[in-house]
């Protein structure tokens, strides 16, 4: 694979090299990516929760560890797909496989709209929070400060990956390594309260348990969110060293690291506080280092805002990655299907990322935003099993180099969708705005994937859009640098 840089020539004879995304994500980079994306604000926020919804502390332990086999799960489903399909693309390329071009635009428009911006914004704002939040202990904190951090955050880590691919995975590495060790210092302290025989919170810990499917069904959403982020990897399938090894490898060891970490953490929690306690926080985290770290208390907002950036910059660089094949599937601008000649990387995708991330910024509710993204992703799940299960079937002979039991995506497509109905149900009005999202998009793709034959004027203002962006950029599409037209 050709890994010389085209020089800054304005001449497309000095653009003969191969212009590619390169093979340069090892599997240890691929564990950070996928650790540094789902270990984010969730372990600092979501134990409240799961332990609001079911009422004893036994049971949201063991909601936890429900929680994060059901992901695995759905990893391991993702793992096939991944070896059996190694395109970058994940879950798009999966279900445009499956069920054609139109549901596989769809899945695109979802992530487009509804997960990748919408996440990327929730996340600026709480990590922006966290940074402010010593900064304002006894008042609120200004709503625009808050905001024009957050844009400033978001605009640093999508210069950094425009920039070198290399400079972002190795940034994640540094950040997933930060927020281990944060969570590190939040179980050894838990573990040393735990040691000296303060364990009233763990006796009759069963005592008072909701069972009932509601309760179980909202906890798990909590849950459900805190583990999001394990199938990003496949979105950079073919930018991972030897992916049908790496991938499962990445995947699996990943998500065996965070349930681990994610167990002892709330155990650790609870060593500390009581469950009045965790109910009566906003974030746990910064109510346990309030009791126990004294003068050093400040340190644990840094560190979550740090993990916090390493969610957003994970996100960034995989879901780039997507709307790039996307536009190479013709569903997005073709302007966005180019990479940058010099530095070899998807920045009109990553750019355009950015542009929607502050438009959603402007809100001010953060959990609407997550409630929204949740949707998105539970309903992209619903689609994705469906396909997988549809797979077997339209496509038998498929070389499959990891096989899950047909049971398993089944079985994970209805759990999917009945968190779907169950969104529908709880929060109708997110839902219904969702709704309305996708269906925008389904007139999108008649305009601009069925309408084939448009009038010259409206096809001359689109080749107009993407030429314009194509200088200013200074982008080229892959594999075929020639086609650039320079004057």
């Amino acid at each position: 694979m050709g890994r010389g840089r085209a020089e800054p020539s304005m001449s497309p004879s000095s653009t003969s090299e191969k212009i590619e995304l390169k093979k340069q994500i090892t599997l240890f980079q691929g564990v950070s990516i996928i650790v540094g994306i789902i270990i984010g604000s969730g372990i600092f926020v979501s134990p409240v929760g799961i332990l609001m919804n079911v009422k004893s502390v036994g049971f949201s332990l063991v909601m936890w560890v429900i929680c994060g086999v059901y992901n695995t799960l759905c990893a391991v489903c993702y793992a096939e797909l991944g070896a059996s399909i190694p395109q970058s693309g994940g879950e798009y390329i999966y279900v445009k496989r499956a069920f054609g071009d139109f549901m596989g635009f769809i899945i695109l428009w979802i992530n487009f709209l509804l997960i990748c911006p919408v996440g990327i914004a929730a996340l600026s704002l709480i990590c922006c929070v966290y940074i402010l939040q010593p900064l304002f202990p006894d008042c609120e904190i200004p709503a625009m400060a808050t905001k024009l951090i957050a844009i400033c955050i978001v605009c640093l880590l999508i210069v950094i990956n425009g920039r070198n691919v290399k400079w972002a995975t190795r940034m994640q590495v540094v950040i997933t390594t930060a927020k281990l060790v944060a969570l590190a210092i939040v179980v050894i302290i838990g573990f040393i309260y735990l040691g000296t025989g303060d364990r009233e919170n763990f006796t009759n810990s069963f005592e008072g348990t909701d069972y009932s499917a509601g309760a179980i069904a909202l906890s798990f959403y909590s849950g459900f969110w805190a583990y999001s982020g394990w199938s990003y990897l496949n979105f950079l399938t073919e930018e991972l060293v030897n992916p049908n090894k790496n991938l499962p490898r990445a995947i699996l060891i990943s998500m065996c690291i965070v349930i681990v970490v994610y167990l002892v953490a709330n155990i650790a929690y609870l060593s500390v506080l009581t469950p009045v306690q965790m109910l009566k926080s906003t974030a746990v985290a910064v109510t346990f280092a309030g009791q126990t770290m004294g003068v050093m208390a400040w340190l644990i907002p840094i560190l979550i805002a740090v993990s916090v950036c390493g969610t957003m910059n994970g996100t960034a660089l995989s879901m780039s990655r997507l709307f790039f094949i996307g536009a190479k599937n013709n569903h997005m601008p073709q302007f966005m299907s180019m990479i940058q000649y010099k530095y070899l990387t998807p920045m009109s995708s990553l750019l355009v990322i950015l542009g929607l991330t502050i438009c959603f910024q402007t809100s001010n509710d953060i959990w609407f935003l997550i409630e929204m993204e949740g949707f998105g992703f539970a309903s992209v799940l619903t689609m994705v099993f469906a396909g997988q299960v549809y797979l077997r079937f339209k496509e038998p002979d498929l070389v499959r180099p990891i096989k899950v039991p047909i049971i398993l995506p089944l079985v994970l497509c209805l759990i999917s969708f009945a968190i779907v109905i169950l969104t529908f149900y709880q929060k109708p009005t997110e839902s219904y705005m969702a709704l309305c999202i996708v269906g925008v998009g389904a007139v999108l793709y008649v305009f601009g994937n069925r309408w084939q034959k448009k009038p010259k004027v409206i096809q001359s203002k689109i080749n107009f859009v993407n030429q314009f962006f194509q200088k200013l950029l200074l982008v080229l599409p892959q594999d075929n640098p020639d086609e650039l037209d320079w004057e």
